[in-house]
């Protein structure tokens, strides 16, 4: 009966929308047992130094490496570790604000950066997922990139992930089952790029005219099954991500609500 209902409420025009009644919720910890803004703020605090630092390195180390720095926009892997660094910046922002100024009046919606926040959230964690999977089972070894080397490599093809790994188990604000578009859109979004790039001539920093080995438009048949499948694997990362985090609700409010017994009965 409760799967039933959570799927009921799911599947409502109004959840398409980026709104929420309960704004504490995007700057206080899901596992903290108190209303204070300090213990998300440090940690987002260290994930954001984490993925900037991660971006900087990238292209200090890489981009140095390569003909010309533009060629560090042309990768996937590039473009999520950025939106993890956006991404992680906005919510350490949040939590700053309300930290110096107090906490967020929402009485006419939720304002603007916090449902930017909440959107790249959508968008970055099951893209990081998938850039470490597909990297790892498809890319990895295979794949000469100038100037690469394996701990970096590690960085932006695994870390990554373990950084939204953390910012995701952490949060407290809702996982919305129609918000998978969101981070479609971030994949449509980079699959229109890599179109334009080919038919506009562009090339790797090896001479190739595909980006990656299995992005090859002049192959439009295979390259169209690779993004028919990657846009698959987005939508069941999503509903990963959904369900990471209702486990993640379902034991911290047991945490919350069993710290408080304690408090009453001591």
């Amino acid at each position: 009966m409760g799967v039933k209902k959570y799927f009921k409420n799911e599947f409502q025009v109004s959840k398409f929308n980026l709104e929420h009644d309960i704004t504490p919720d995007f700057y206080l910890g899901c596992w903290q047992r108190n209303r204070s803004c300090v213990p998300l703020l440090c940690l987002r605090a260290i994930l954001c130094a984490g993925n900037v630092a991660m971006v900087i390195a990238s292209w200090v180390v890489l981009a140095g490496w390569l003909s010309s720095h533009a060629f560090w926009w042309i990768y996937l892997t590039h473009w999520g570790i950025f939106v993890n660094a956006l991404t992680s910046i906005l919510a350490f922002a949040i939590s700053l604000k309300v930290y110096l100024v107090g906490p967020i009046d929402s009485a006419f919606g939720l304002p603007w950066y916090i449902k930017l926040y909440w959107f790249l959230f959508n968008a970055s964690v099951p893209l990081a997922f998938m850039i470490t999977i597909f990297y790892w089972a498809f890319i990895g070894g295979t794949f000469d990139i100038p100037g690469l080397d394996d701990t970096l490599d590690i960085f932006v093809h695994g870390i990554n992930s373990v950084m939204m790994f953390l910012l995701l188990i952490t949060a407290r604000h809702p996982t919305r089952l129609l918000h998978f578009y969101h981070t479609v859109a971030f994949g449509i979004f980079y699959l229109i790029f890599s179109l334009i790039y080919y038919f506009a001539g562009g090339l790797d920093p090896n001479g190739n005219h595909s980006i990656y080995p299995m992005l090859d438009w002049s192959k439009p048949g295979p390259t169209v099954v690779v993004v028919v499948g990657v846009a698959i694997g987005l939508i069941t990362l999503h509903g990963l991500v959904l369900l990471i985090s209702l486990c993640r609700n379902h034991f911290s409010q047991r945490f919350r609500k069993e710290d408080r017994s304690f408090s009453v009965s001591g």
